[in-house]
């Protein structure tokens, strides 16, 4: 926020937001699945996430000029909606994927619930944060990766703003060795809905708080460093929900100094990339002289 000076409610907003969306709604949902609750709840507290994200953007922004539309808007709601139903069709398939590949037995069914969970966030972590790492390494992963780095501002659904091939890619990396494991549908369905409400949270334009814990949850506040448009600056911070493989991979960065504006995202060697969804959705496919196969966000 430009502004020093808050009201007390953006005071409480501030450092209650993270814990409302990490530990409220998502507890929220680990507690109706255990009970066994219809799956549509998962729906509703996922439609609550998405207000809250739009509210507290303008309550407490980082930046206010991002919470305007930069003929964007339309283009990233087709995308919420295509990349999220690819990741709910991820979860009613896992019982035909379990037909065919019998699980040896080995998942903790018989542990509390909400640790179920919390394993096939970490499982789904490593998986997804090395596809995601090698995206920036290997140019045929890039050319489909690219279309995530192509934002100019910073704000919640910029999270499913991802080409689908790719995000199939990674959600298949992130839940092909839970569902070997014999993932049961209930805990993929709140894993589900846990990655929607990080990735709002990772991309969000609220300007909150979360203390020590931004050196180890993969937030806002770390993941703009890894959208600067420069080459091989952005080549940090690649977590979904931890920083905790960063570290391990030793591509974690943060600078508490730095200051983030548009001119500072997107990537600097396509400027002009699409805008348009559909040309989107065909761009990575053109001739490699056209689109360009650089295996970092230039």
């Amino acid at each position: 926020m430009h502004t020093t000076t808050l009201t007390t409610t953006q005071r409480i907003t501030r450092y209650a937001y993270v814990p409302f969306m990490l530990l409220g709604l998502n507890g929220l949902g680990i507690a109706l699945a255990a009970a066994g609750a219809p799956k549509y709840w998962l729906l509703l507290i996922l439609a609550v996430a998405i207000a809250a994200s739009f509210l507290v953007e303008r309550m407490i922004p980082y930046e206010r000029d991002w919470n305007h539309d930069l003929g964007d808007s339309r283009r990233d709601r087709i995308h919420a909606v295509v990349n999220e139903t690819l990741i709910l069709v991820s979860v009613a398939a896992i019982p035909l994927l379990a037909a065919i590949v019998p699980a040896p037995g080995i998942w903790p069914g018989d542990w509390p619930f909400a640790l179920q969970v919390v394993i096939a966030i970490l499982i789904a972590d490593f998986g997804i944060t090395t596809v995601h790492l090698a995206s920036h390494k290997i140019g045929l992963l890039w050319r489909f990766h690219a279309v995530h780095h192509s934002v100019t501002r910073f704000y919640g659904l910029n999270g499913l703003m991802k080409h689908p091939l790719h995000q199939t890619i990674e959600m298949a990396a992130g839940v092909a060795p839970l569902i070997l494991l014999g993932l049961p549908v209930e805990v993929a369905s709140v894993l589900a809905l846990a990655v929607a409400i990080q990735l709002l949270l990772q991309h969000s334009n609220a300007d909150y708080r979360v203390g020590p814990a931004k050196y180890l949850l993969a937030l806002n506040e770390g993941h703009r460093f890894h959208h600067l448009k420069w080459a091989g600056i952005g080549d940090v911070n690649f977590g979904l929900f931890t920083l905790i493989w960063d570290h391990v991979y030793r591509t974690y960065s943060y600078d508490p100094d730095r200051r983030f504006t548009t001119d500072q995202l997107g990537m600097a060697a396509k400027p002009d990339y699409p805008v348009d969804y559909t040309q989107q959705l065909t761009y990575p496919f053109r001739p490699a002289g056209a689109c360009g196969t650089t295996t970092t966000n230039t």
